[in-house]
């Protein structure tokens, strides 16, 4: 039995789950803003804890890579390559849209493509498009939306728009092609056979130097008001 620790944090949802054999055995997550510094570490204790499992007992940990929120993306990525590099055991990375992808379509919709967003800063999300076998479909990109965006893959194709960026495109979006899907966002309850498909294909990255697809270098913003 193939026991992943699960972990995501690259938007507001801070999310740990348990994974055993490509099946979710349990899932702690919150979403209440950016709390992934209070919360992610002691979710992974407690996880463990409630469901008799010891660290060494875990056969891989699989994170959200992003792109998504700067720190965030560090903290889960952090957490998991310490786990990896203390227990020994290999550290799978998955695409954070891939794993939204994964959650629109476990809705049950029917689509050409799904698009999920993530929300970047005023009009921009980070996206790109995945068919029915979650295969990319295009590269992943910083897309500043506007009201001709996706125009012409919309006029022939049932496309479904999910993740915390989508309400920035709906409500400039006519097209009756347009499906979203609201209140999705990346979560471990989505990241189970996407990981055991990885560990199963050998398909790990290097701990020690793995770093978090940002996507868009971070740029620190000056406050409003001194203090």
């Amino acid at each position: 039995m193939a026991k992943l620790l699960l972990l995501e944090s690259s938007t507001t949802n801070c999310s740990v789950g348990l994974a055993e054999d490509g099946k979710l055995i349990d899932l702690l997550e919150k979403n209440e803003g950016y709390t992934h510094s209070e919360h992610m570490a002691s979710f992974v204790q407690e996880i463990l804890e409630r469901n008799n499992v010891a660290p060494s007992e875990l056969e891989a940990v699989a994170v959200g890579k992003g792109p998504g929120s700067y720190t965030g993306l560090r903290i889960g990525v952090s957490l998991a390559k310490g786990i990896a590099y203390g227990q020994n055991i290999p550290l799978i990375s998955l695409e954070s849209l891939q794993v939204i992808a994964k959650a629109a379509m476990d809705a049950g919709e029917k689509f050409d493509q799904i698009v999920p967003m993530i929300d970047a800063r005023r009009m921009e999300v980070y996206t790109c498009g995945y068919d029915s076998e979650l295969k990319r479909l295009n590269p992943i990109e910083a897309k500043i939306l506007d009201e001709q965006s996706f125009e012409t893959e919309l006029k022939t194709s049932r496309i479904v728009f999910c993740g915390d960026g989508s309400h920035k495109f709906k409500a400039s979006c006519k097209s009756k092609n347009a499906i979203f899907l609201d209140d999705v966002y990346p979560s471990t309850k989505y990241m189970s056979q996407l990981a055991y498909e990885k560990f199963r294909n050998a398909e790990f990255e290097d701990s020690a130097y793995f770093e978090p697809y940002y996507l868009k270098e971070f740029i620190a913003l000056k406050p409003k008001k001194l203090i």
